[in-house]
C-alpha cells in the first residue's frame, strides 16, 4: 500500500500506455527472468522469477480468484517451471491472500516469512475482511527469514536485508549480481509504503529506504509491491518523501 502525493510537478506525471503495461509484465534482469502478475483489487505485483534451470521463486501470490490462479498456473506450466519456494515480503493479507491456494497447489513447497512478521500473519482473516478479500484460512509458514540469509532457487542467489517501517516482518530481496532488489511496500516509484497500519512506524521506514536501500548502486532496478518499476537513482532525484 502506497501514499500517493498529488502536489507533484505536472512534468513528472506520468501517464500510462499500452507499451509500457506490456513491458512492465516480463522483465529480463540478464540470468533472470521475473514475470510480473497484478492481482486482487489491491493489484499487488506477483512476482514469479525463473533461470536457465527452470526452477522457480513465488514472491507475495495475491492471487484469491480462481481466474488469477489459473493465469499463474498456466505461466508455470507453458515454461515448464519447478516452483522451489513461496516468499512473502511482509504479512499484509494483499501480499499473502495466494499462500493457501500455493499450499494447496505445491504441499510440500515451503512458505517464508519473516520472523517478526509472525503476529500480522496469524490475523490474516480479520485483515481480509478488512480489506473486503474473501480468503481461505492461511496454512502455517514453514520457513522464517533473518536479515543476511539468503534465498536460492536455481543458480542464483538472493540476499535478504530486513526493513520494517511499513510493518514488521517487511523484507527486501536484493540479487547484486543481477541488478535489482523486490522490496515489497517499503519504496515506490517517487512514494513510499504506509506506515498508518499496524506495527508501521514513518521514522523507521524513511531510515530504512536511506540506510539500505539508496545505498545500493544507482542503477539497481526497483521491483515494487505495487505500481511500476523504478531505479535507485531516480528515487534520489524525485522521491520528495526521502529528500
Amino acid at each position: 500500500m502506497v501514499w500517493k502525493l498529488n502536489s507533484l510537478p505536472k512534468n513528472r506525471k506520468k501517464r500510462a500506455t499500452l507499451t509500457a503495461i506490456m513491458q512492465s509484465i516480463s522483465q529480463q534482469f540478464n540470468e533472470i527472468t521475473v514475470r510480473i502478475f497484478h492481482f486482487n483489487p489491491i493489484m499487488v505485483n506477483t512476482l514469479v522469477l525463473h533461470d536457465h534451470t527452470k526452477e522457480a521463486l513465488i514472491v507475495d501470490p495475491g492471487n484469491c480468484q480462481s481466474y488469477e490462479d489459473a493465469q499463474l498456473k498456466e505461466y508455470l506450466d507453458s515454461h515448464g517451471l519447478t516452483v522451489k519456494k513461496v516468499v512473502n515480503t511482509h504479512p499484509h493479507i494483499d501480499h499473502i491472500a495466494g499462500n493457501p491456494w500455493c499450499k494447496h497447489t505445491w504441499p510440500n513447497v515451503p512458505l517464508y516469512l519473516h520472523e517478526a512478521g509472525g503476529p500480522i500473519y496469524d490475523k490474516a482473516a480479520a485483515y481480509a475482511y478488512a480489506f473486503g478479500l474473501d480468503v481461505e484460512k492461511m496454512p502455517a509458514i514453514d520457513c522464517t527469514l533473518k536479515e543476511g540469509e539468503t534465498l536460492s532457487f536455481g543458480e542464483q542467489r538472493l540476499q535478504v536485508l530486513y526493513t520494517p517501517g511499513h510493518c514488521d516482518g517487511s523484507i527486501t530481496l536484493y540479487d547484486a549480481r543481477n541488478g535489482f532488489l523486490i522490496c515489497g511496500d517499503l519504496l515506490f516509484e517517487e512514494s513510499v509504503g504506509r506506515s498508518d497500519l499496524p506495527t508501521g512506524n514513518g521514522a523507521l521506514l524513511v531510515e530504512m529506504i536511506k540506510t539500505k536501500i539508496l545505498t545500493l548502486p544507482n542503477d539497481t532496478i526497483i521491483i515494487p509491491g505495487h505500481g511500476e518499476l523504478t531505479t535507485i537513482a531516480h528515487e534520489q532525484l524525485y522521491n520528495p518523501f526521502i529528500q
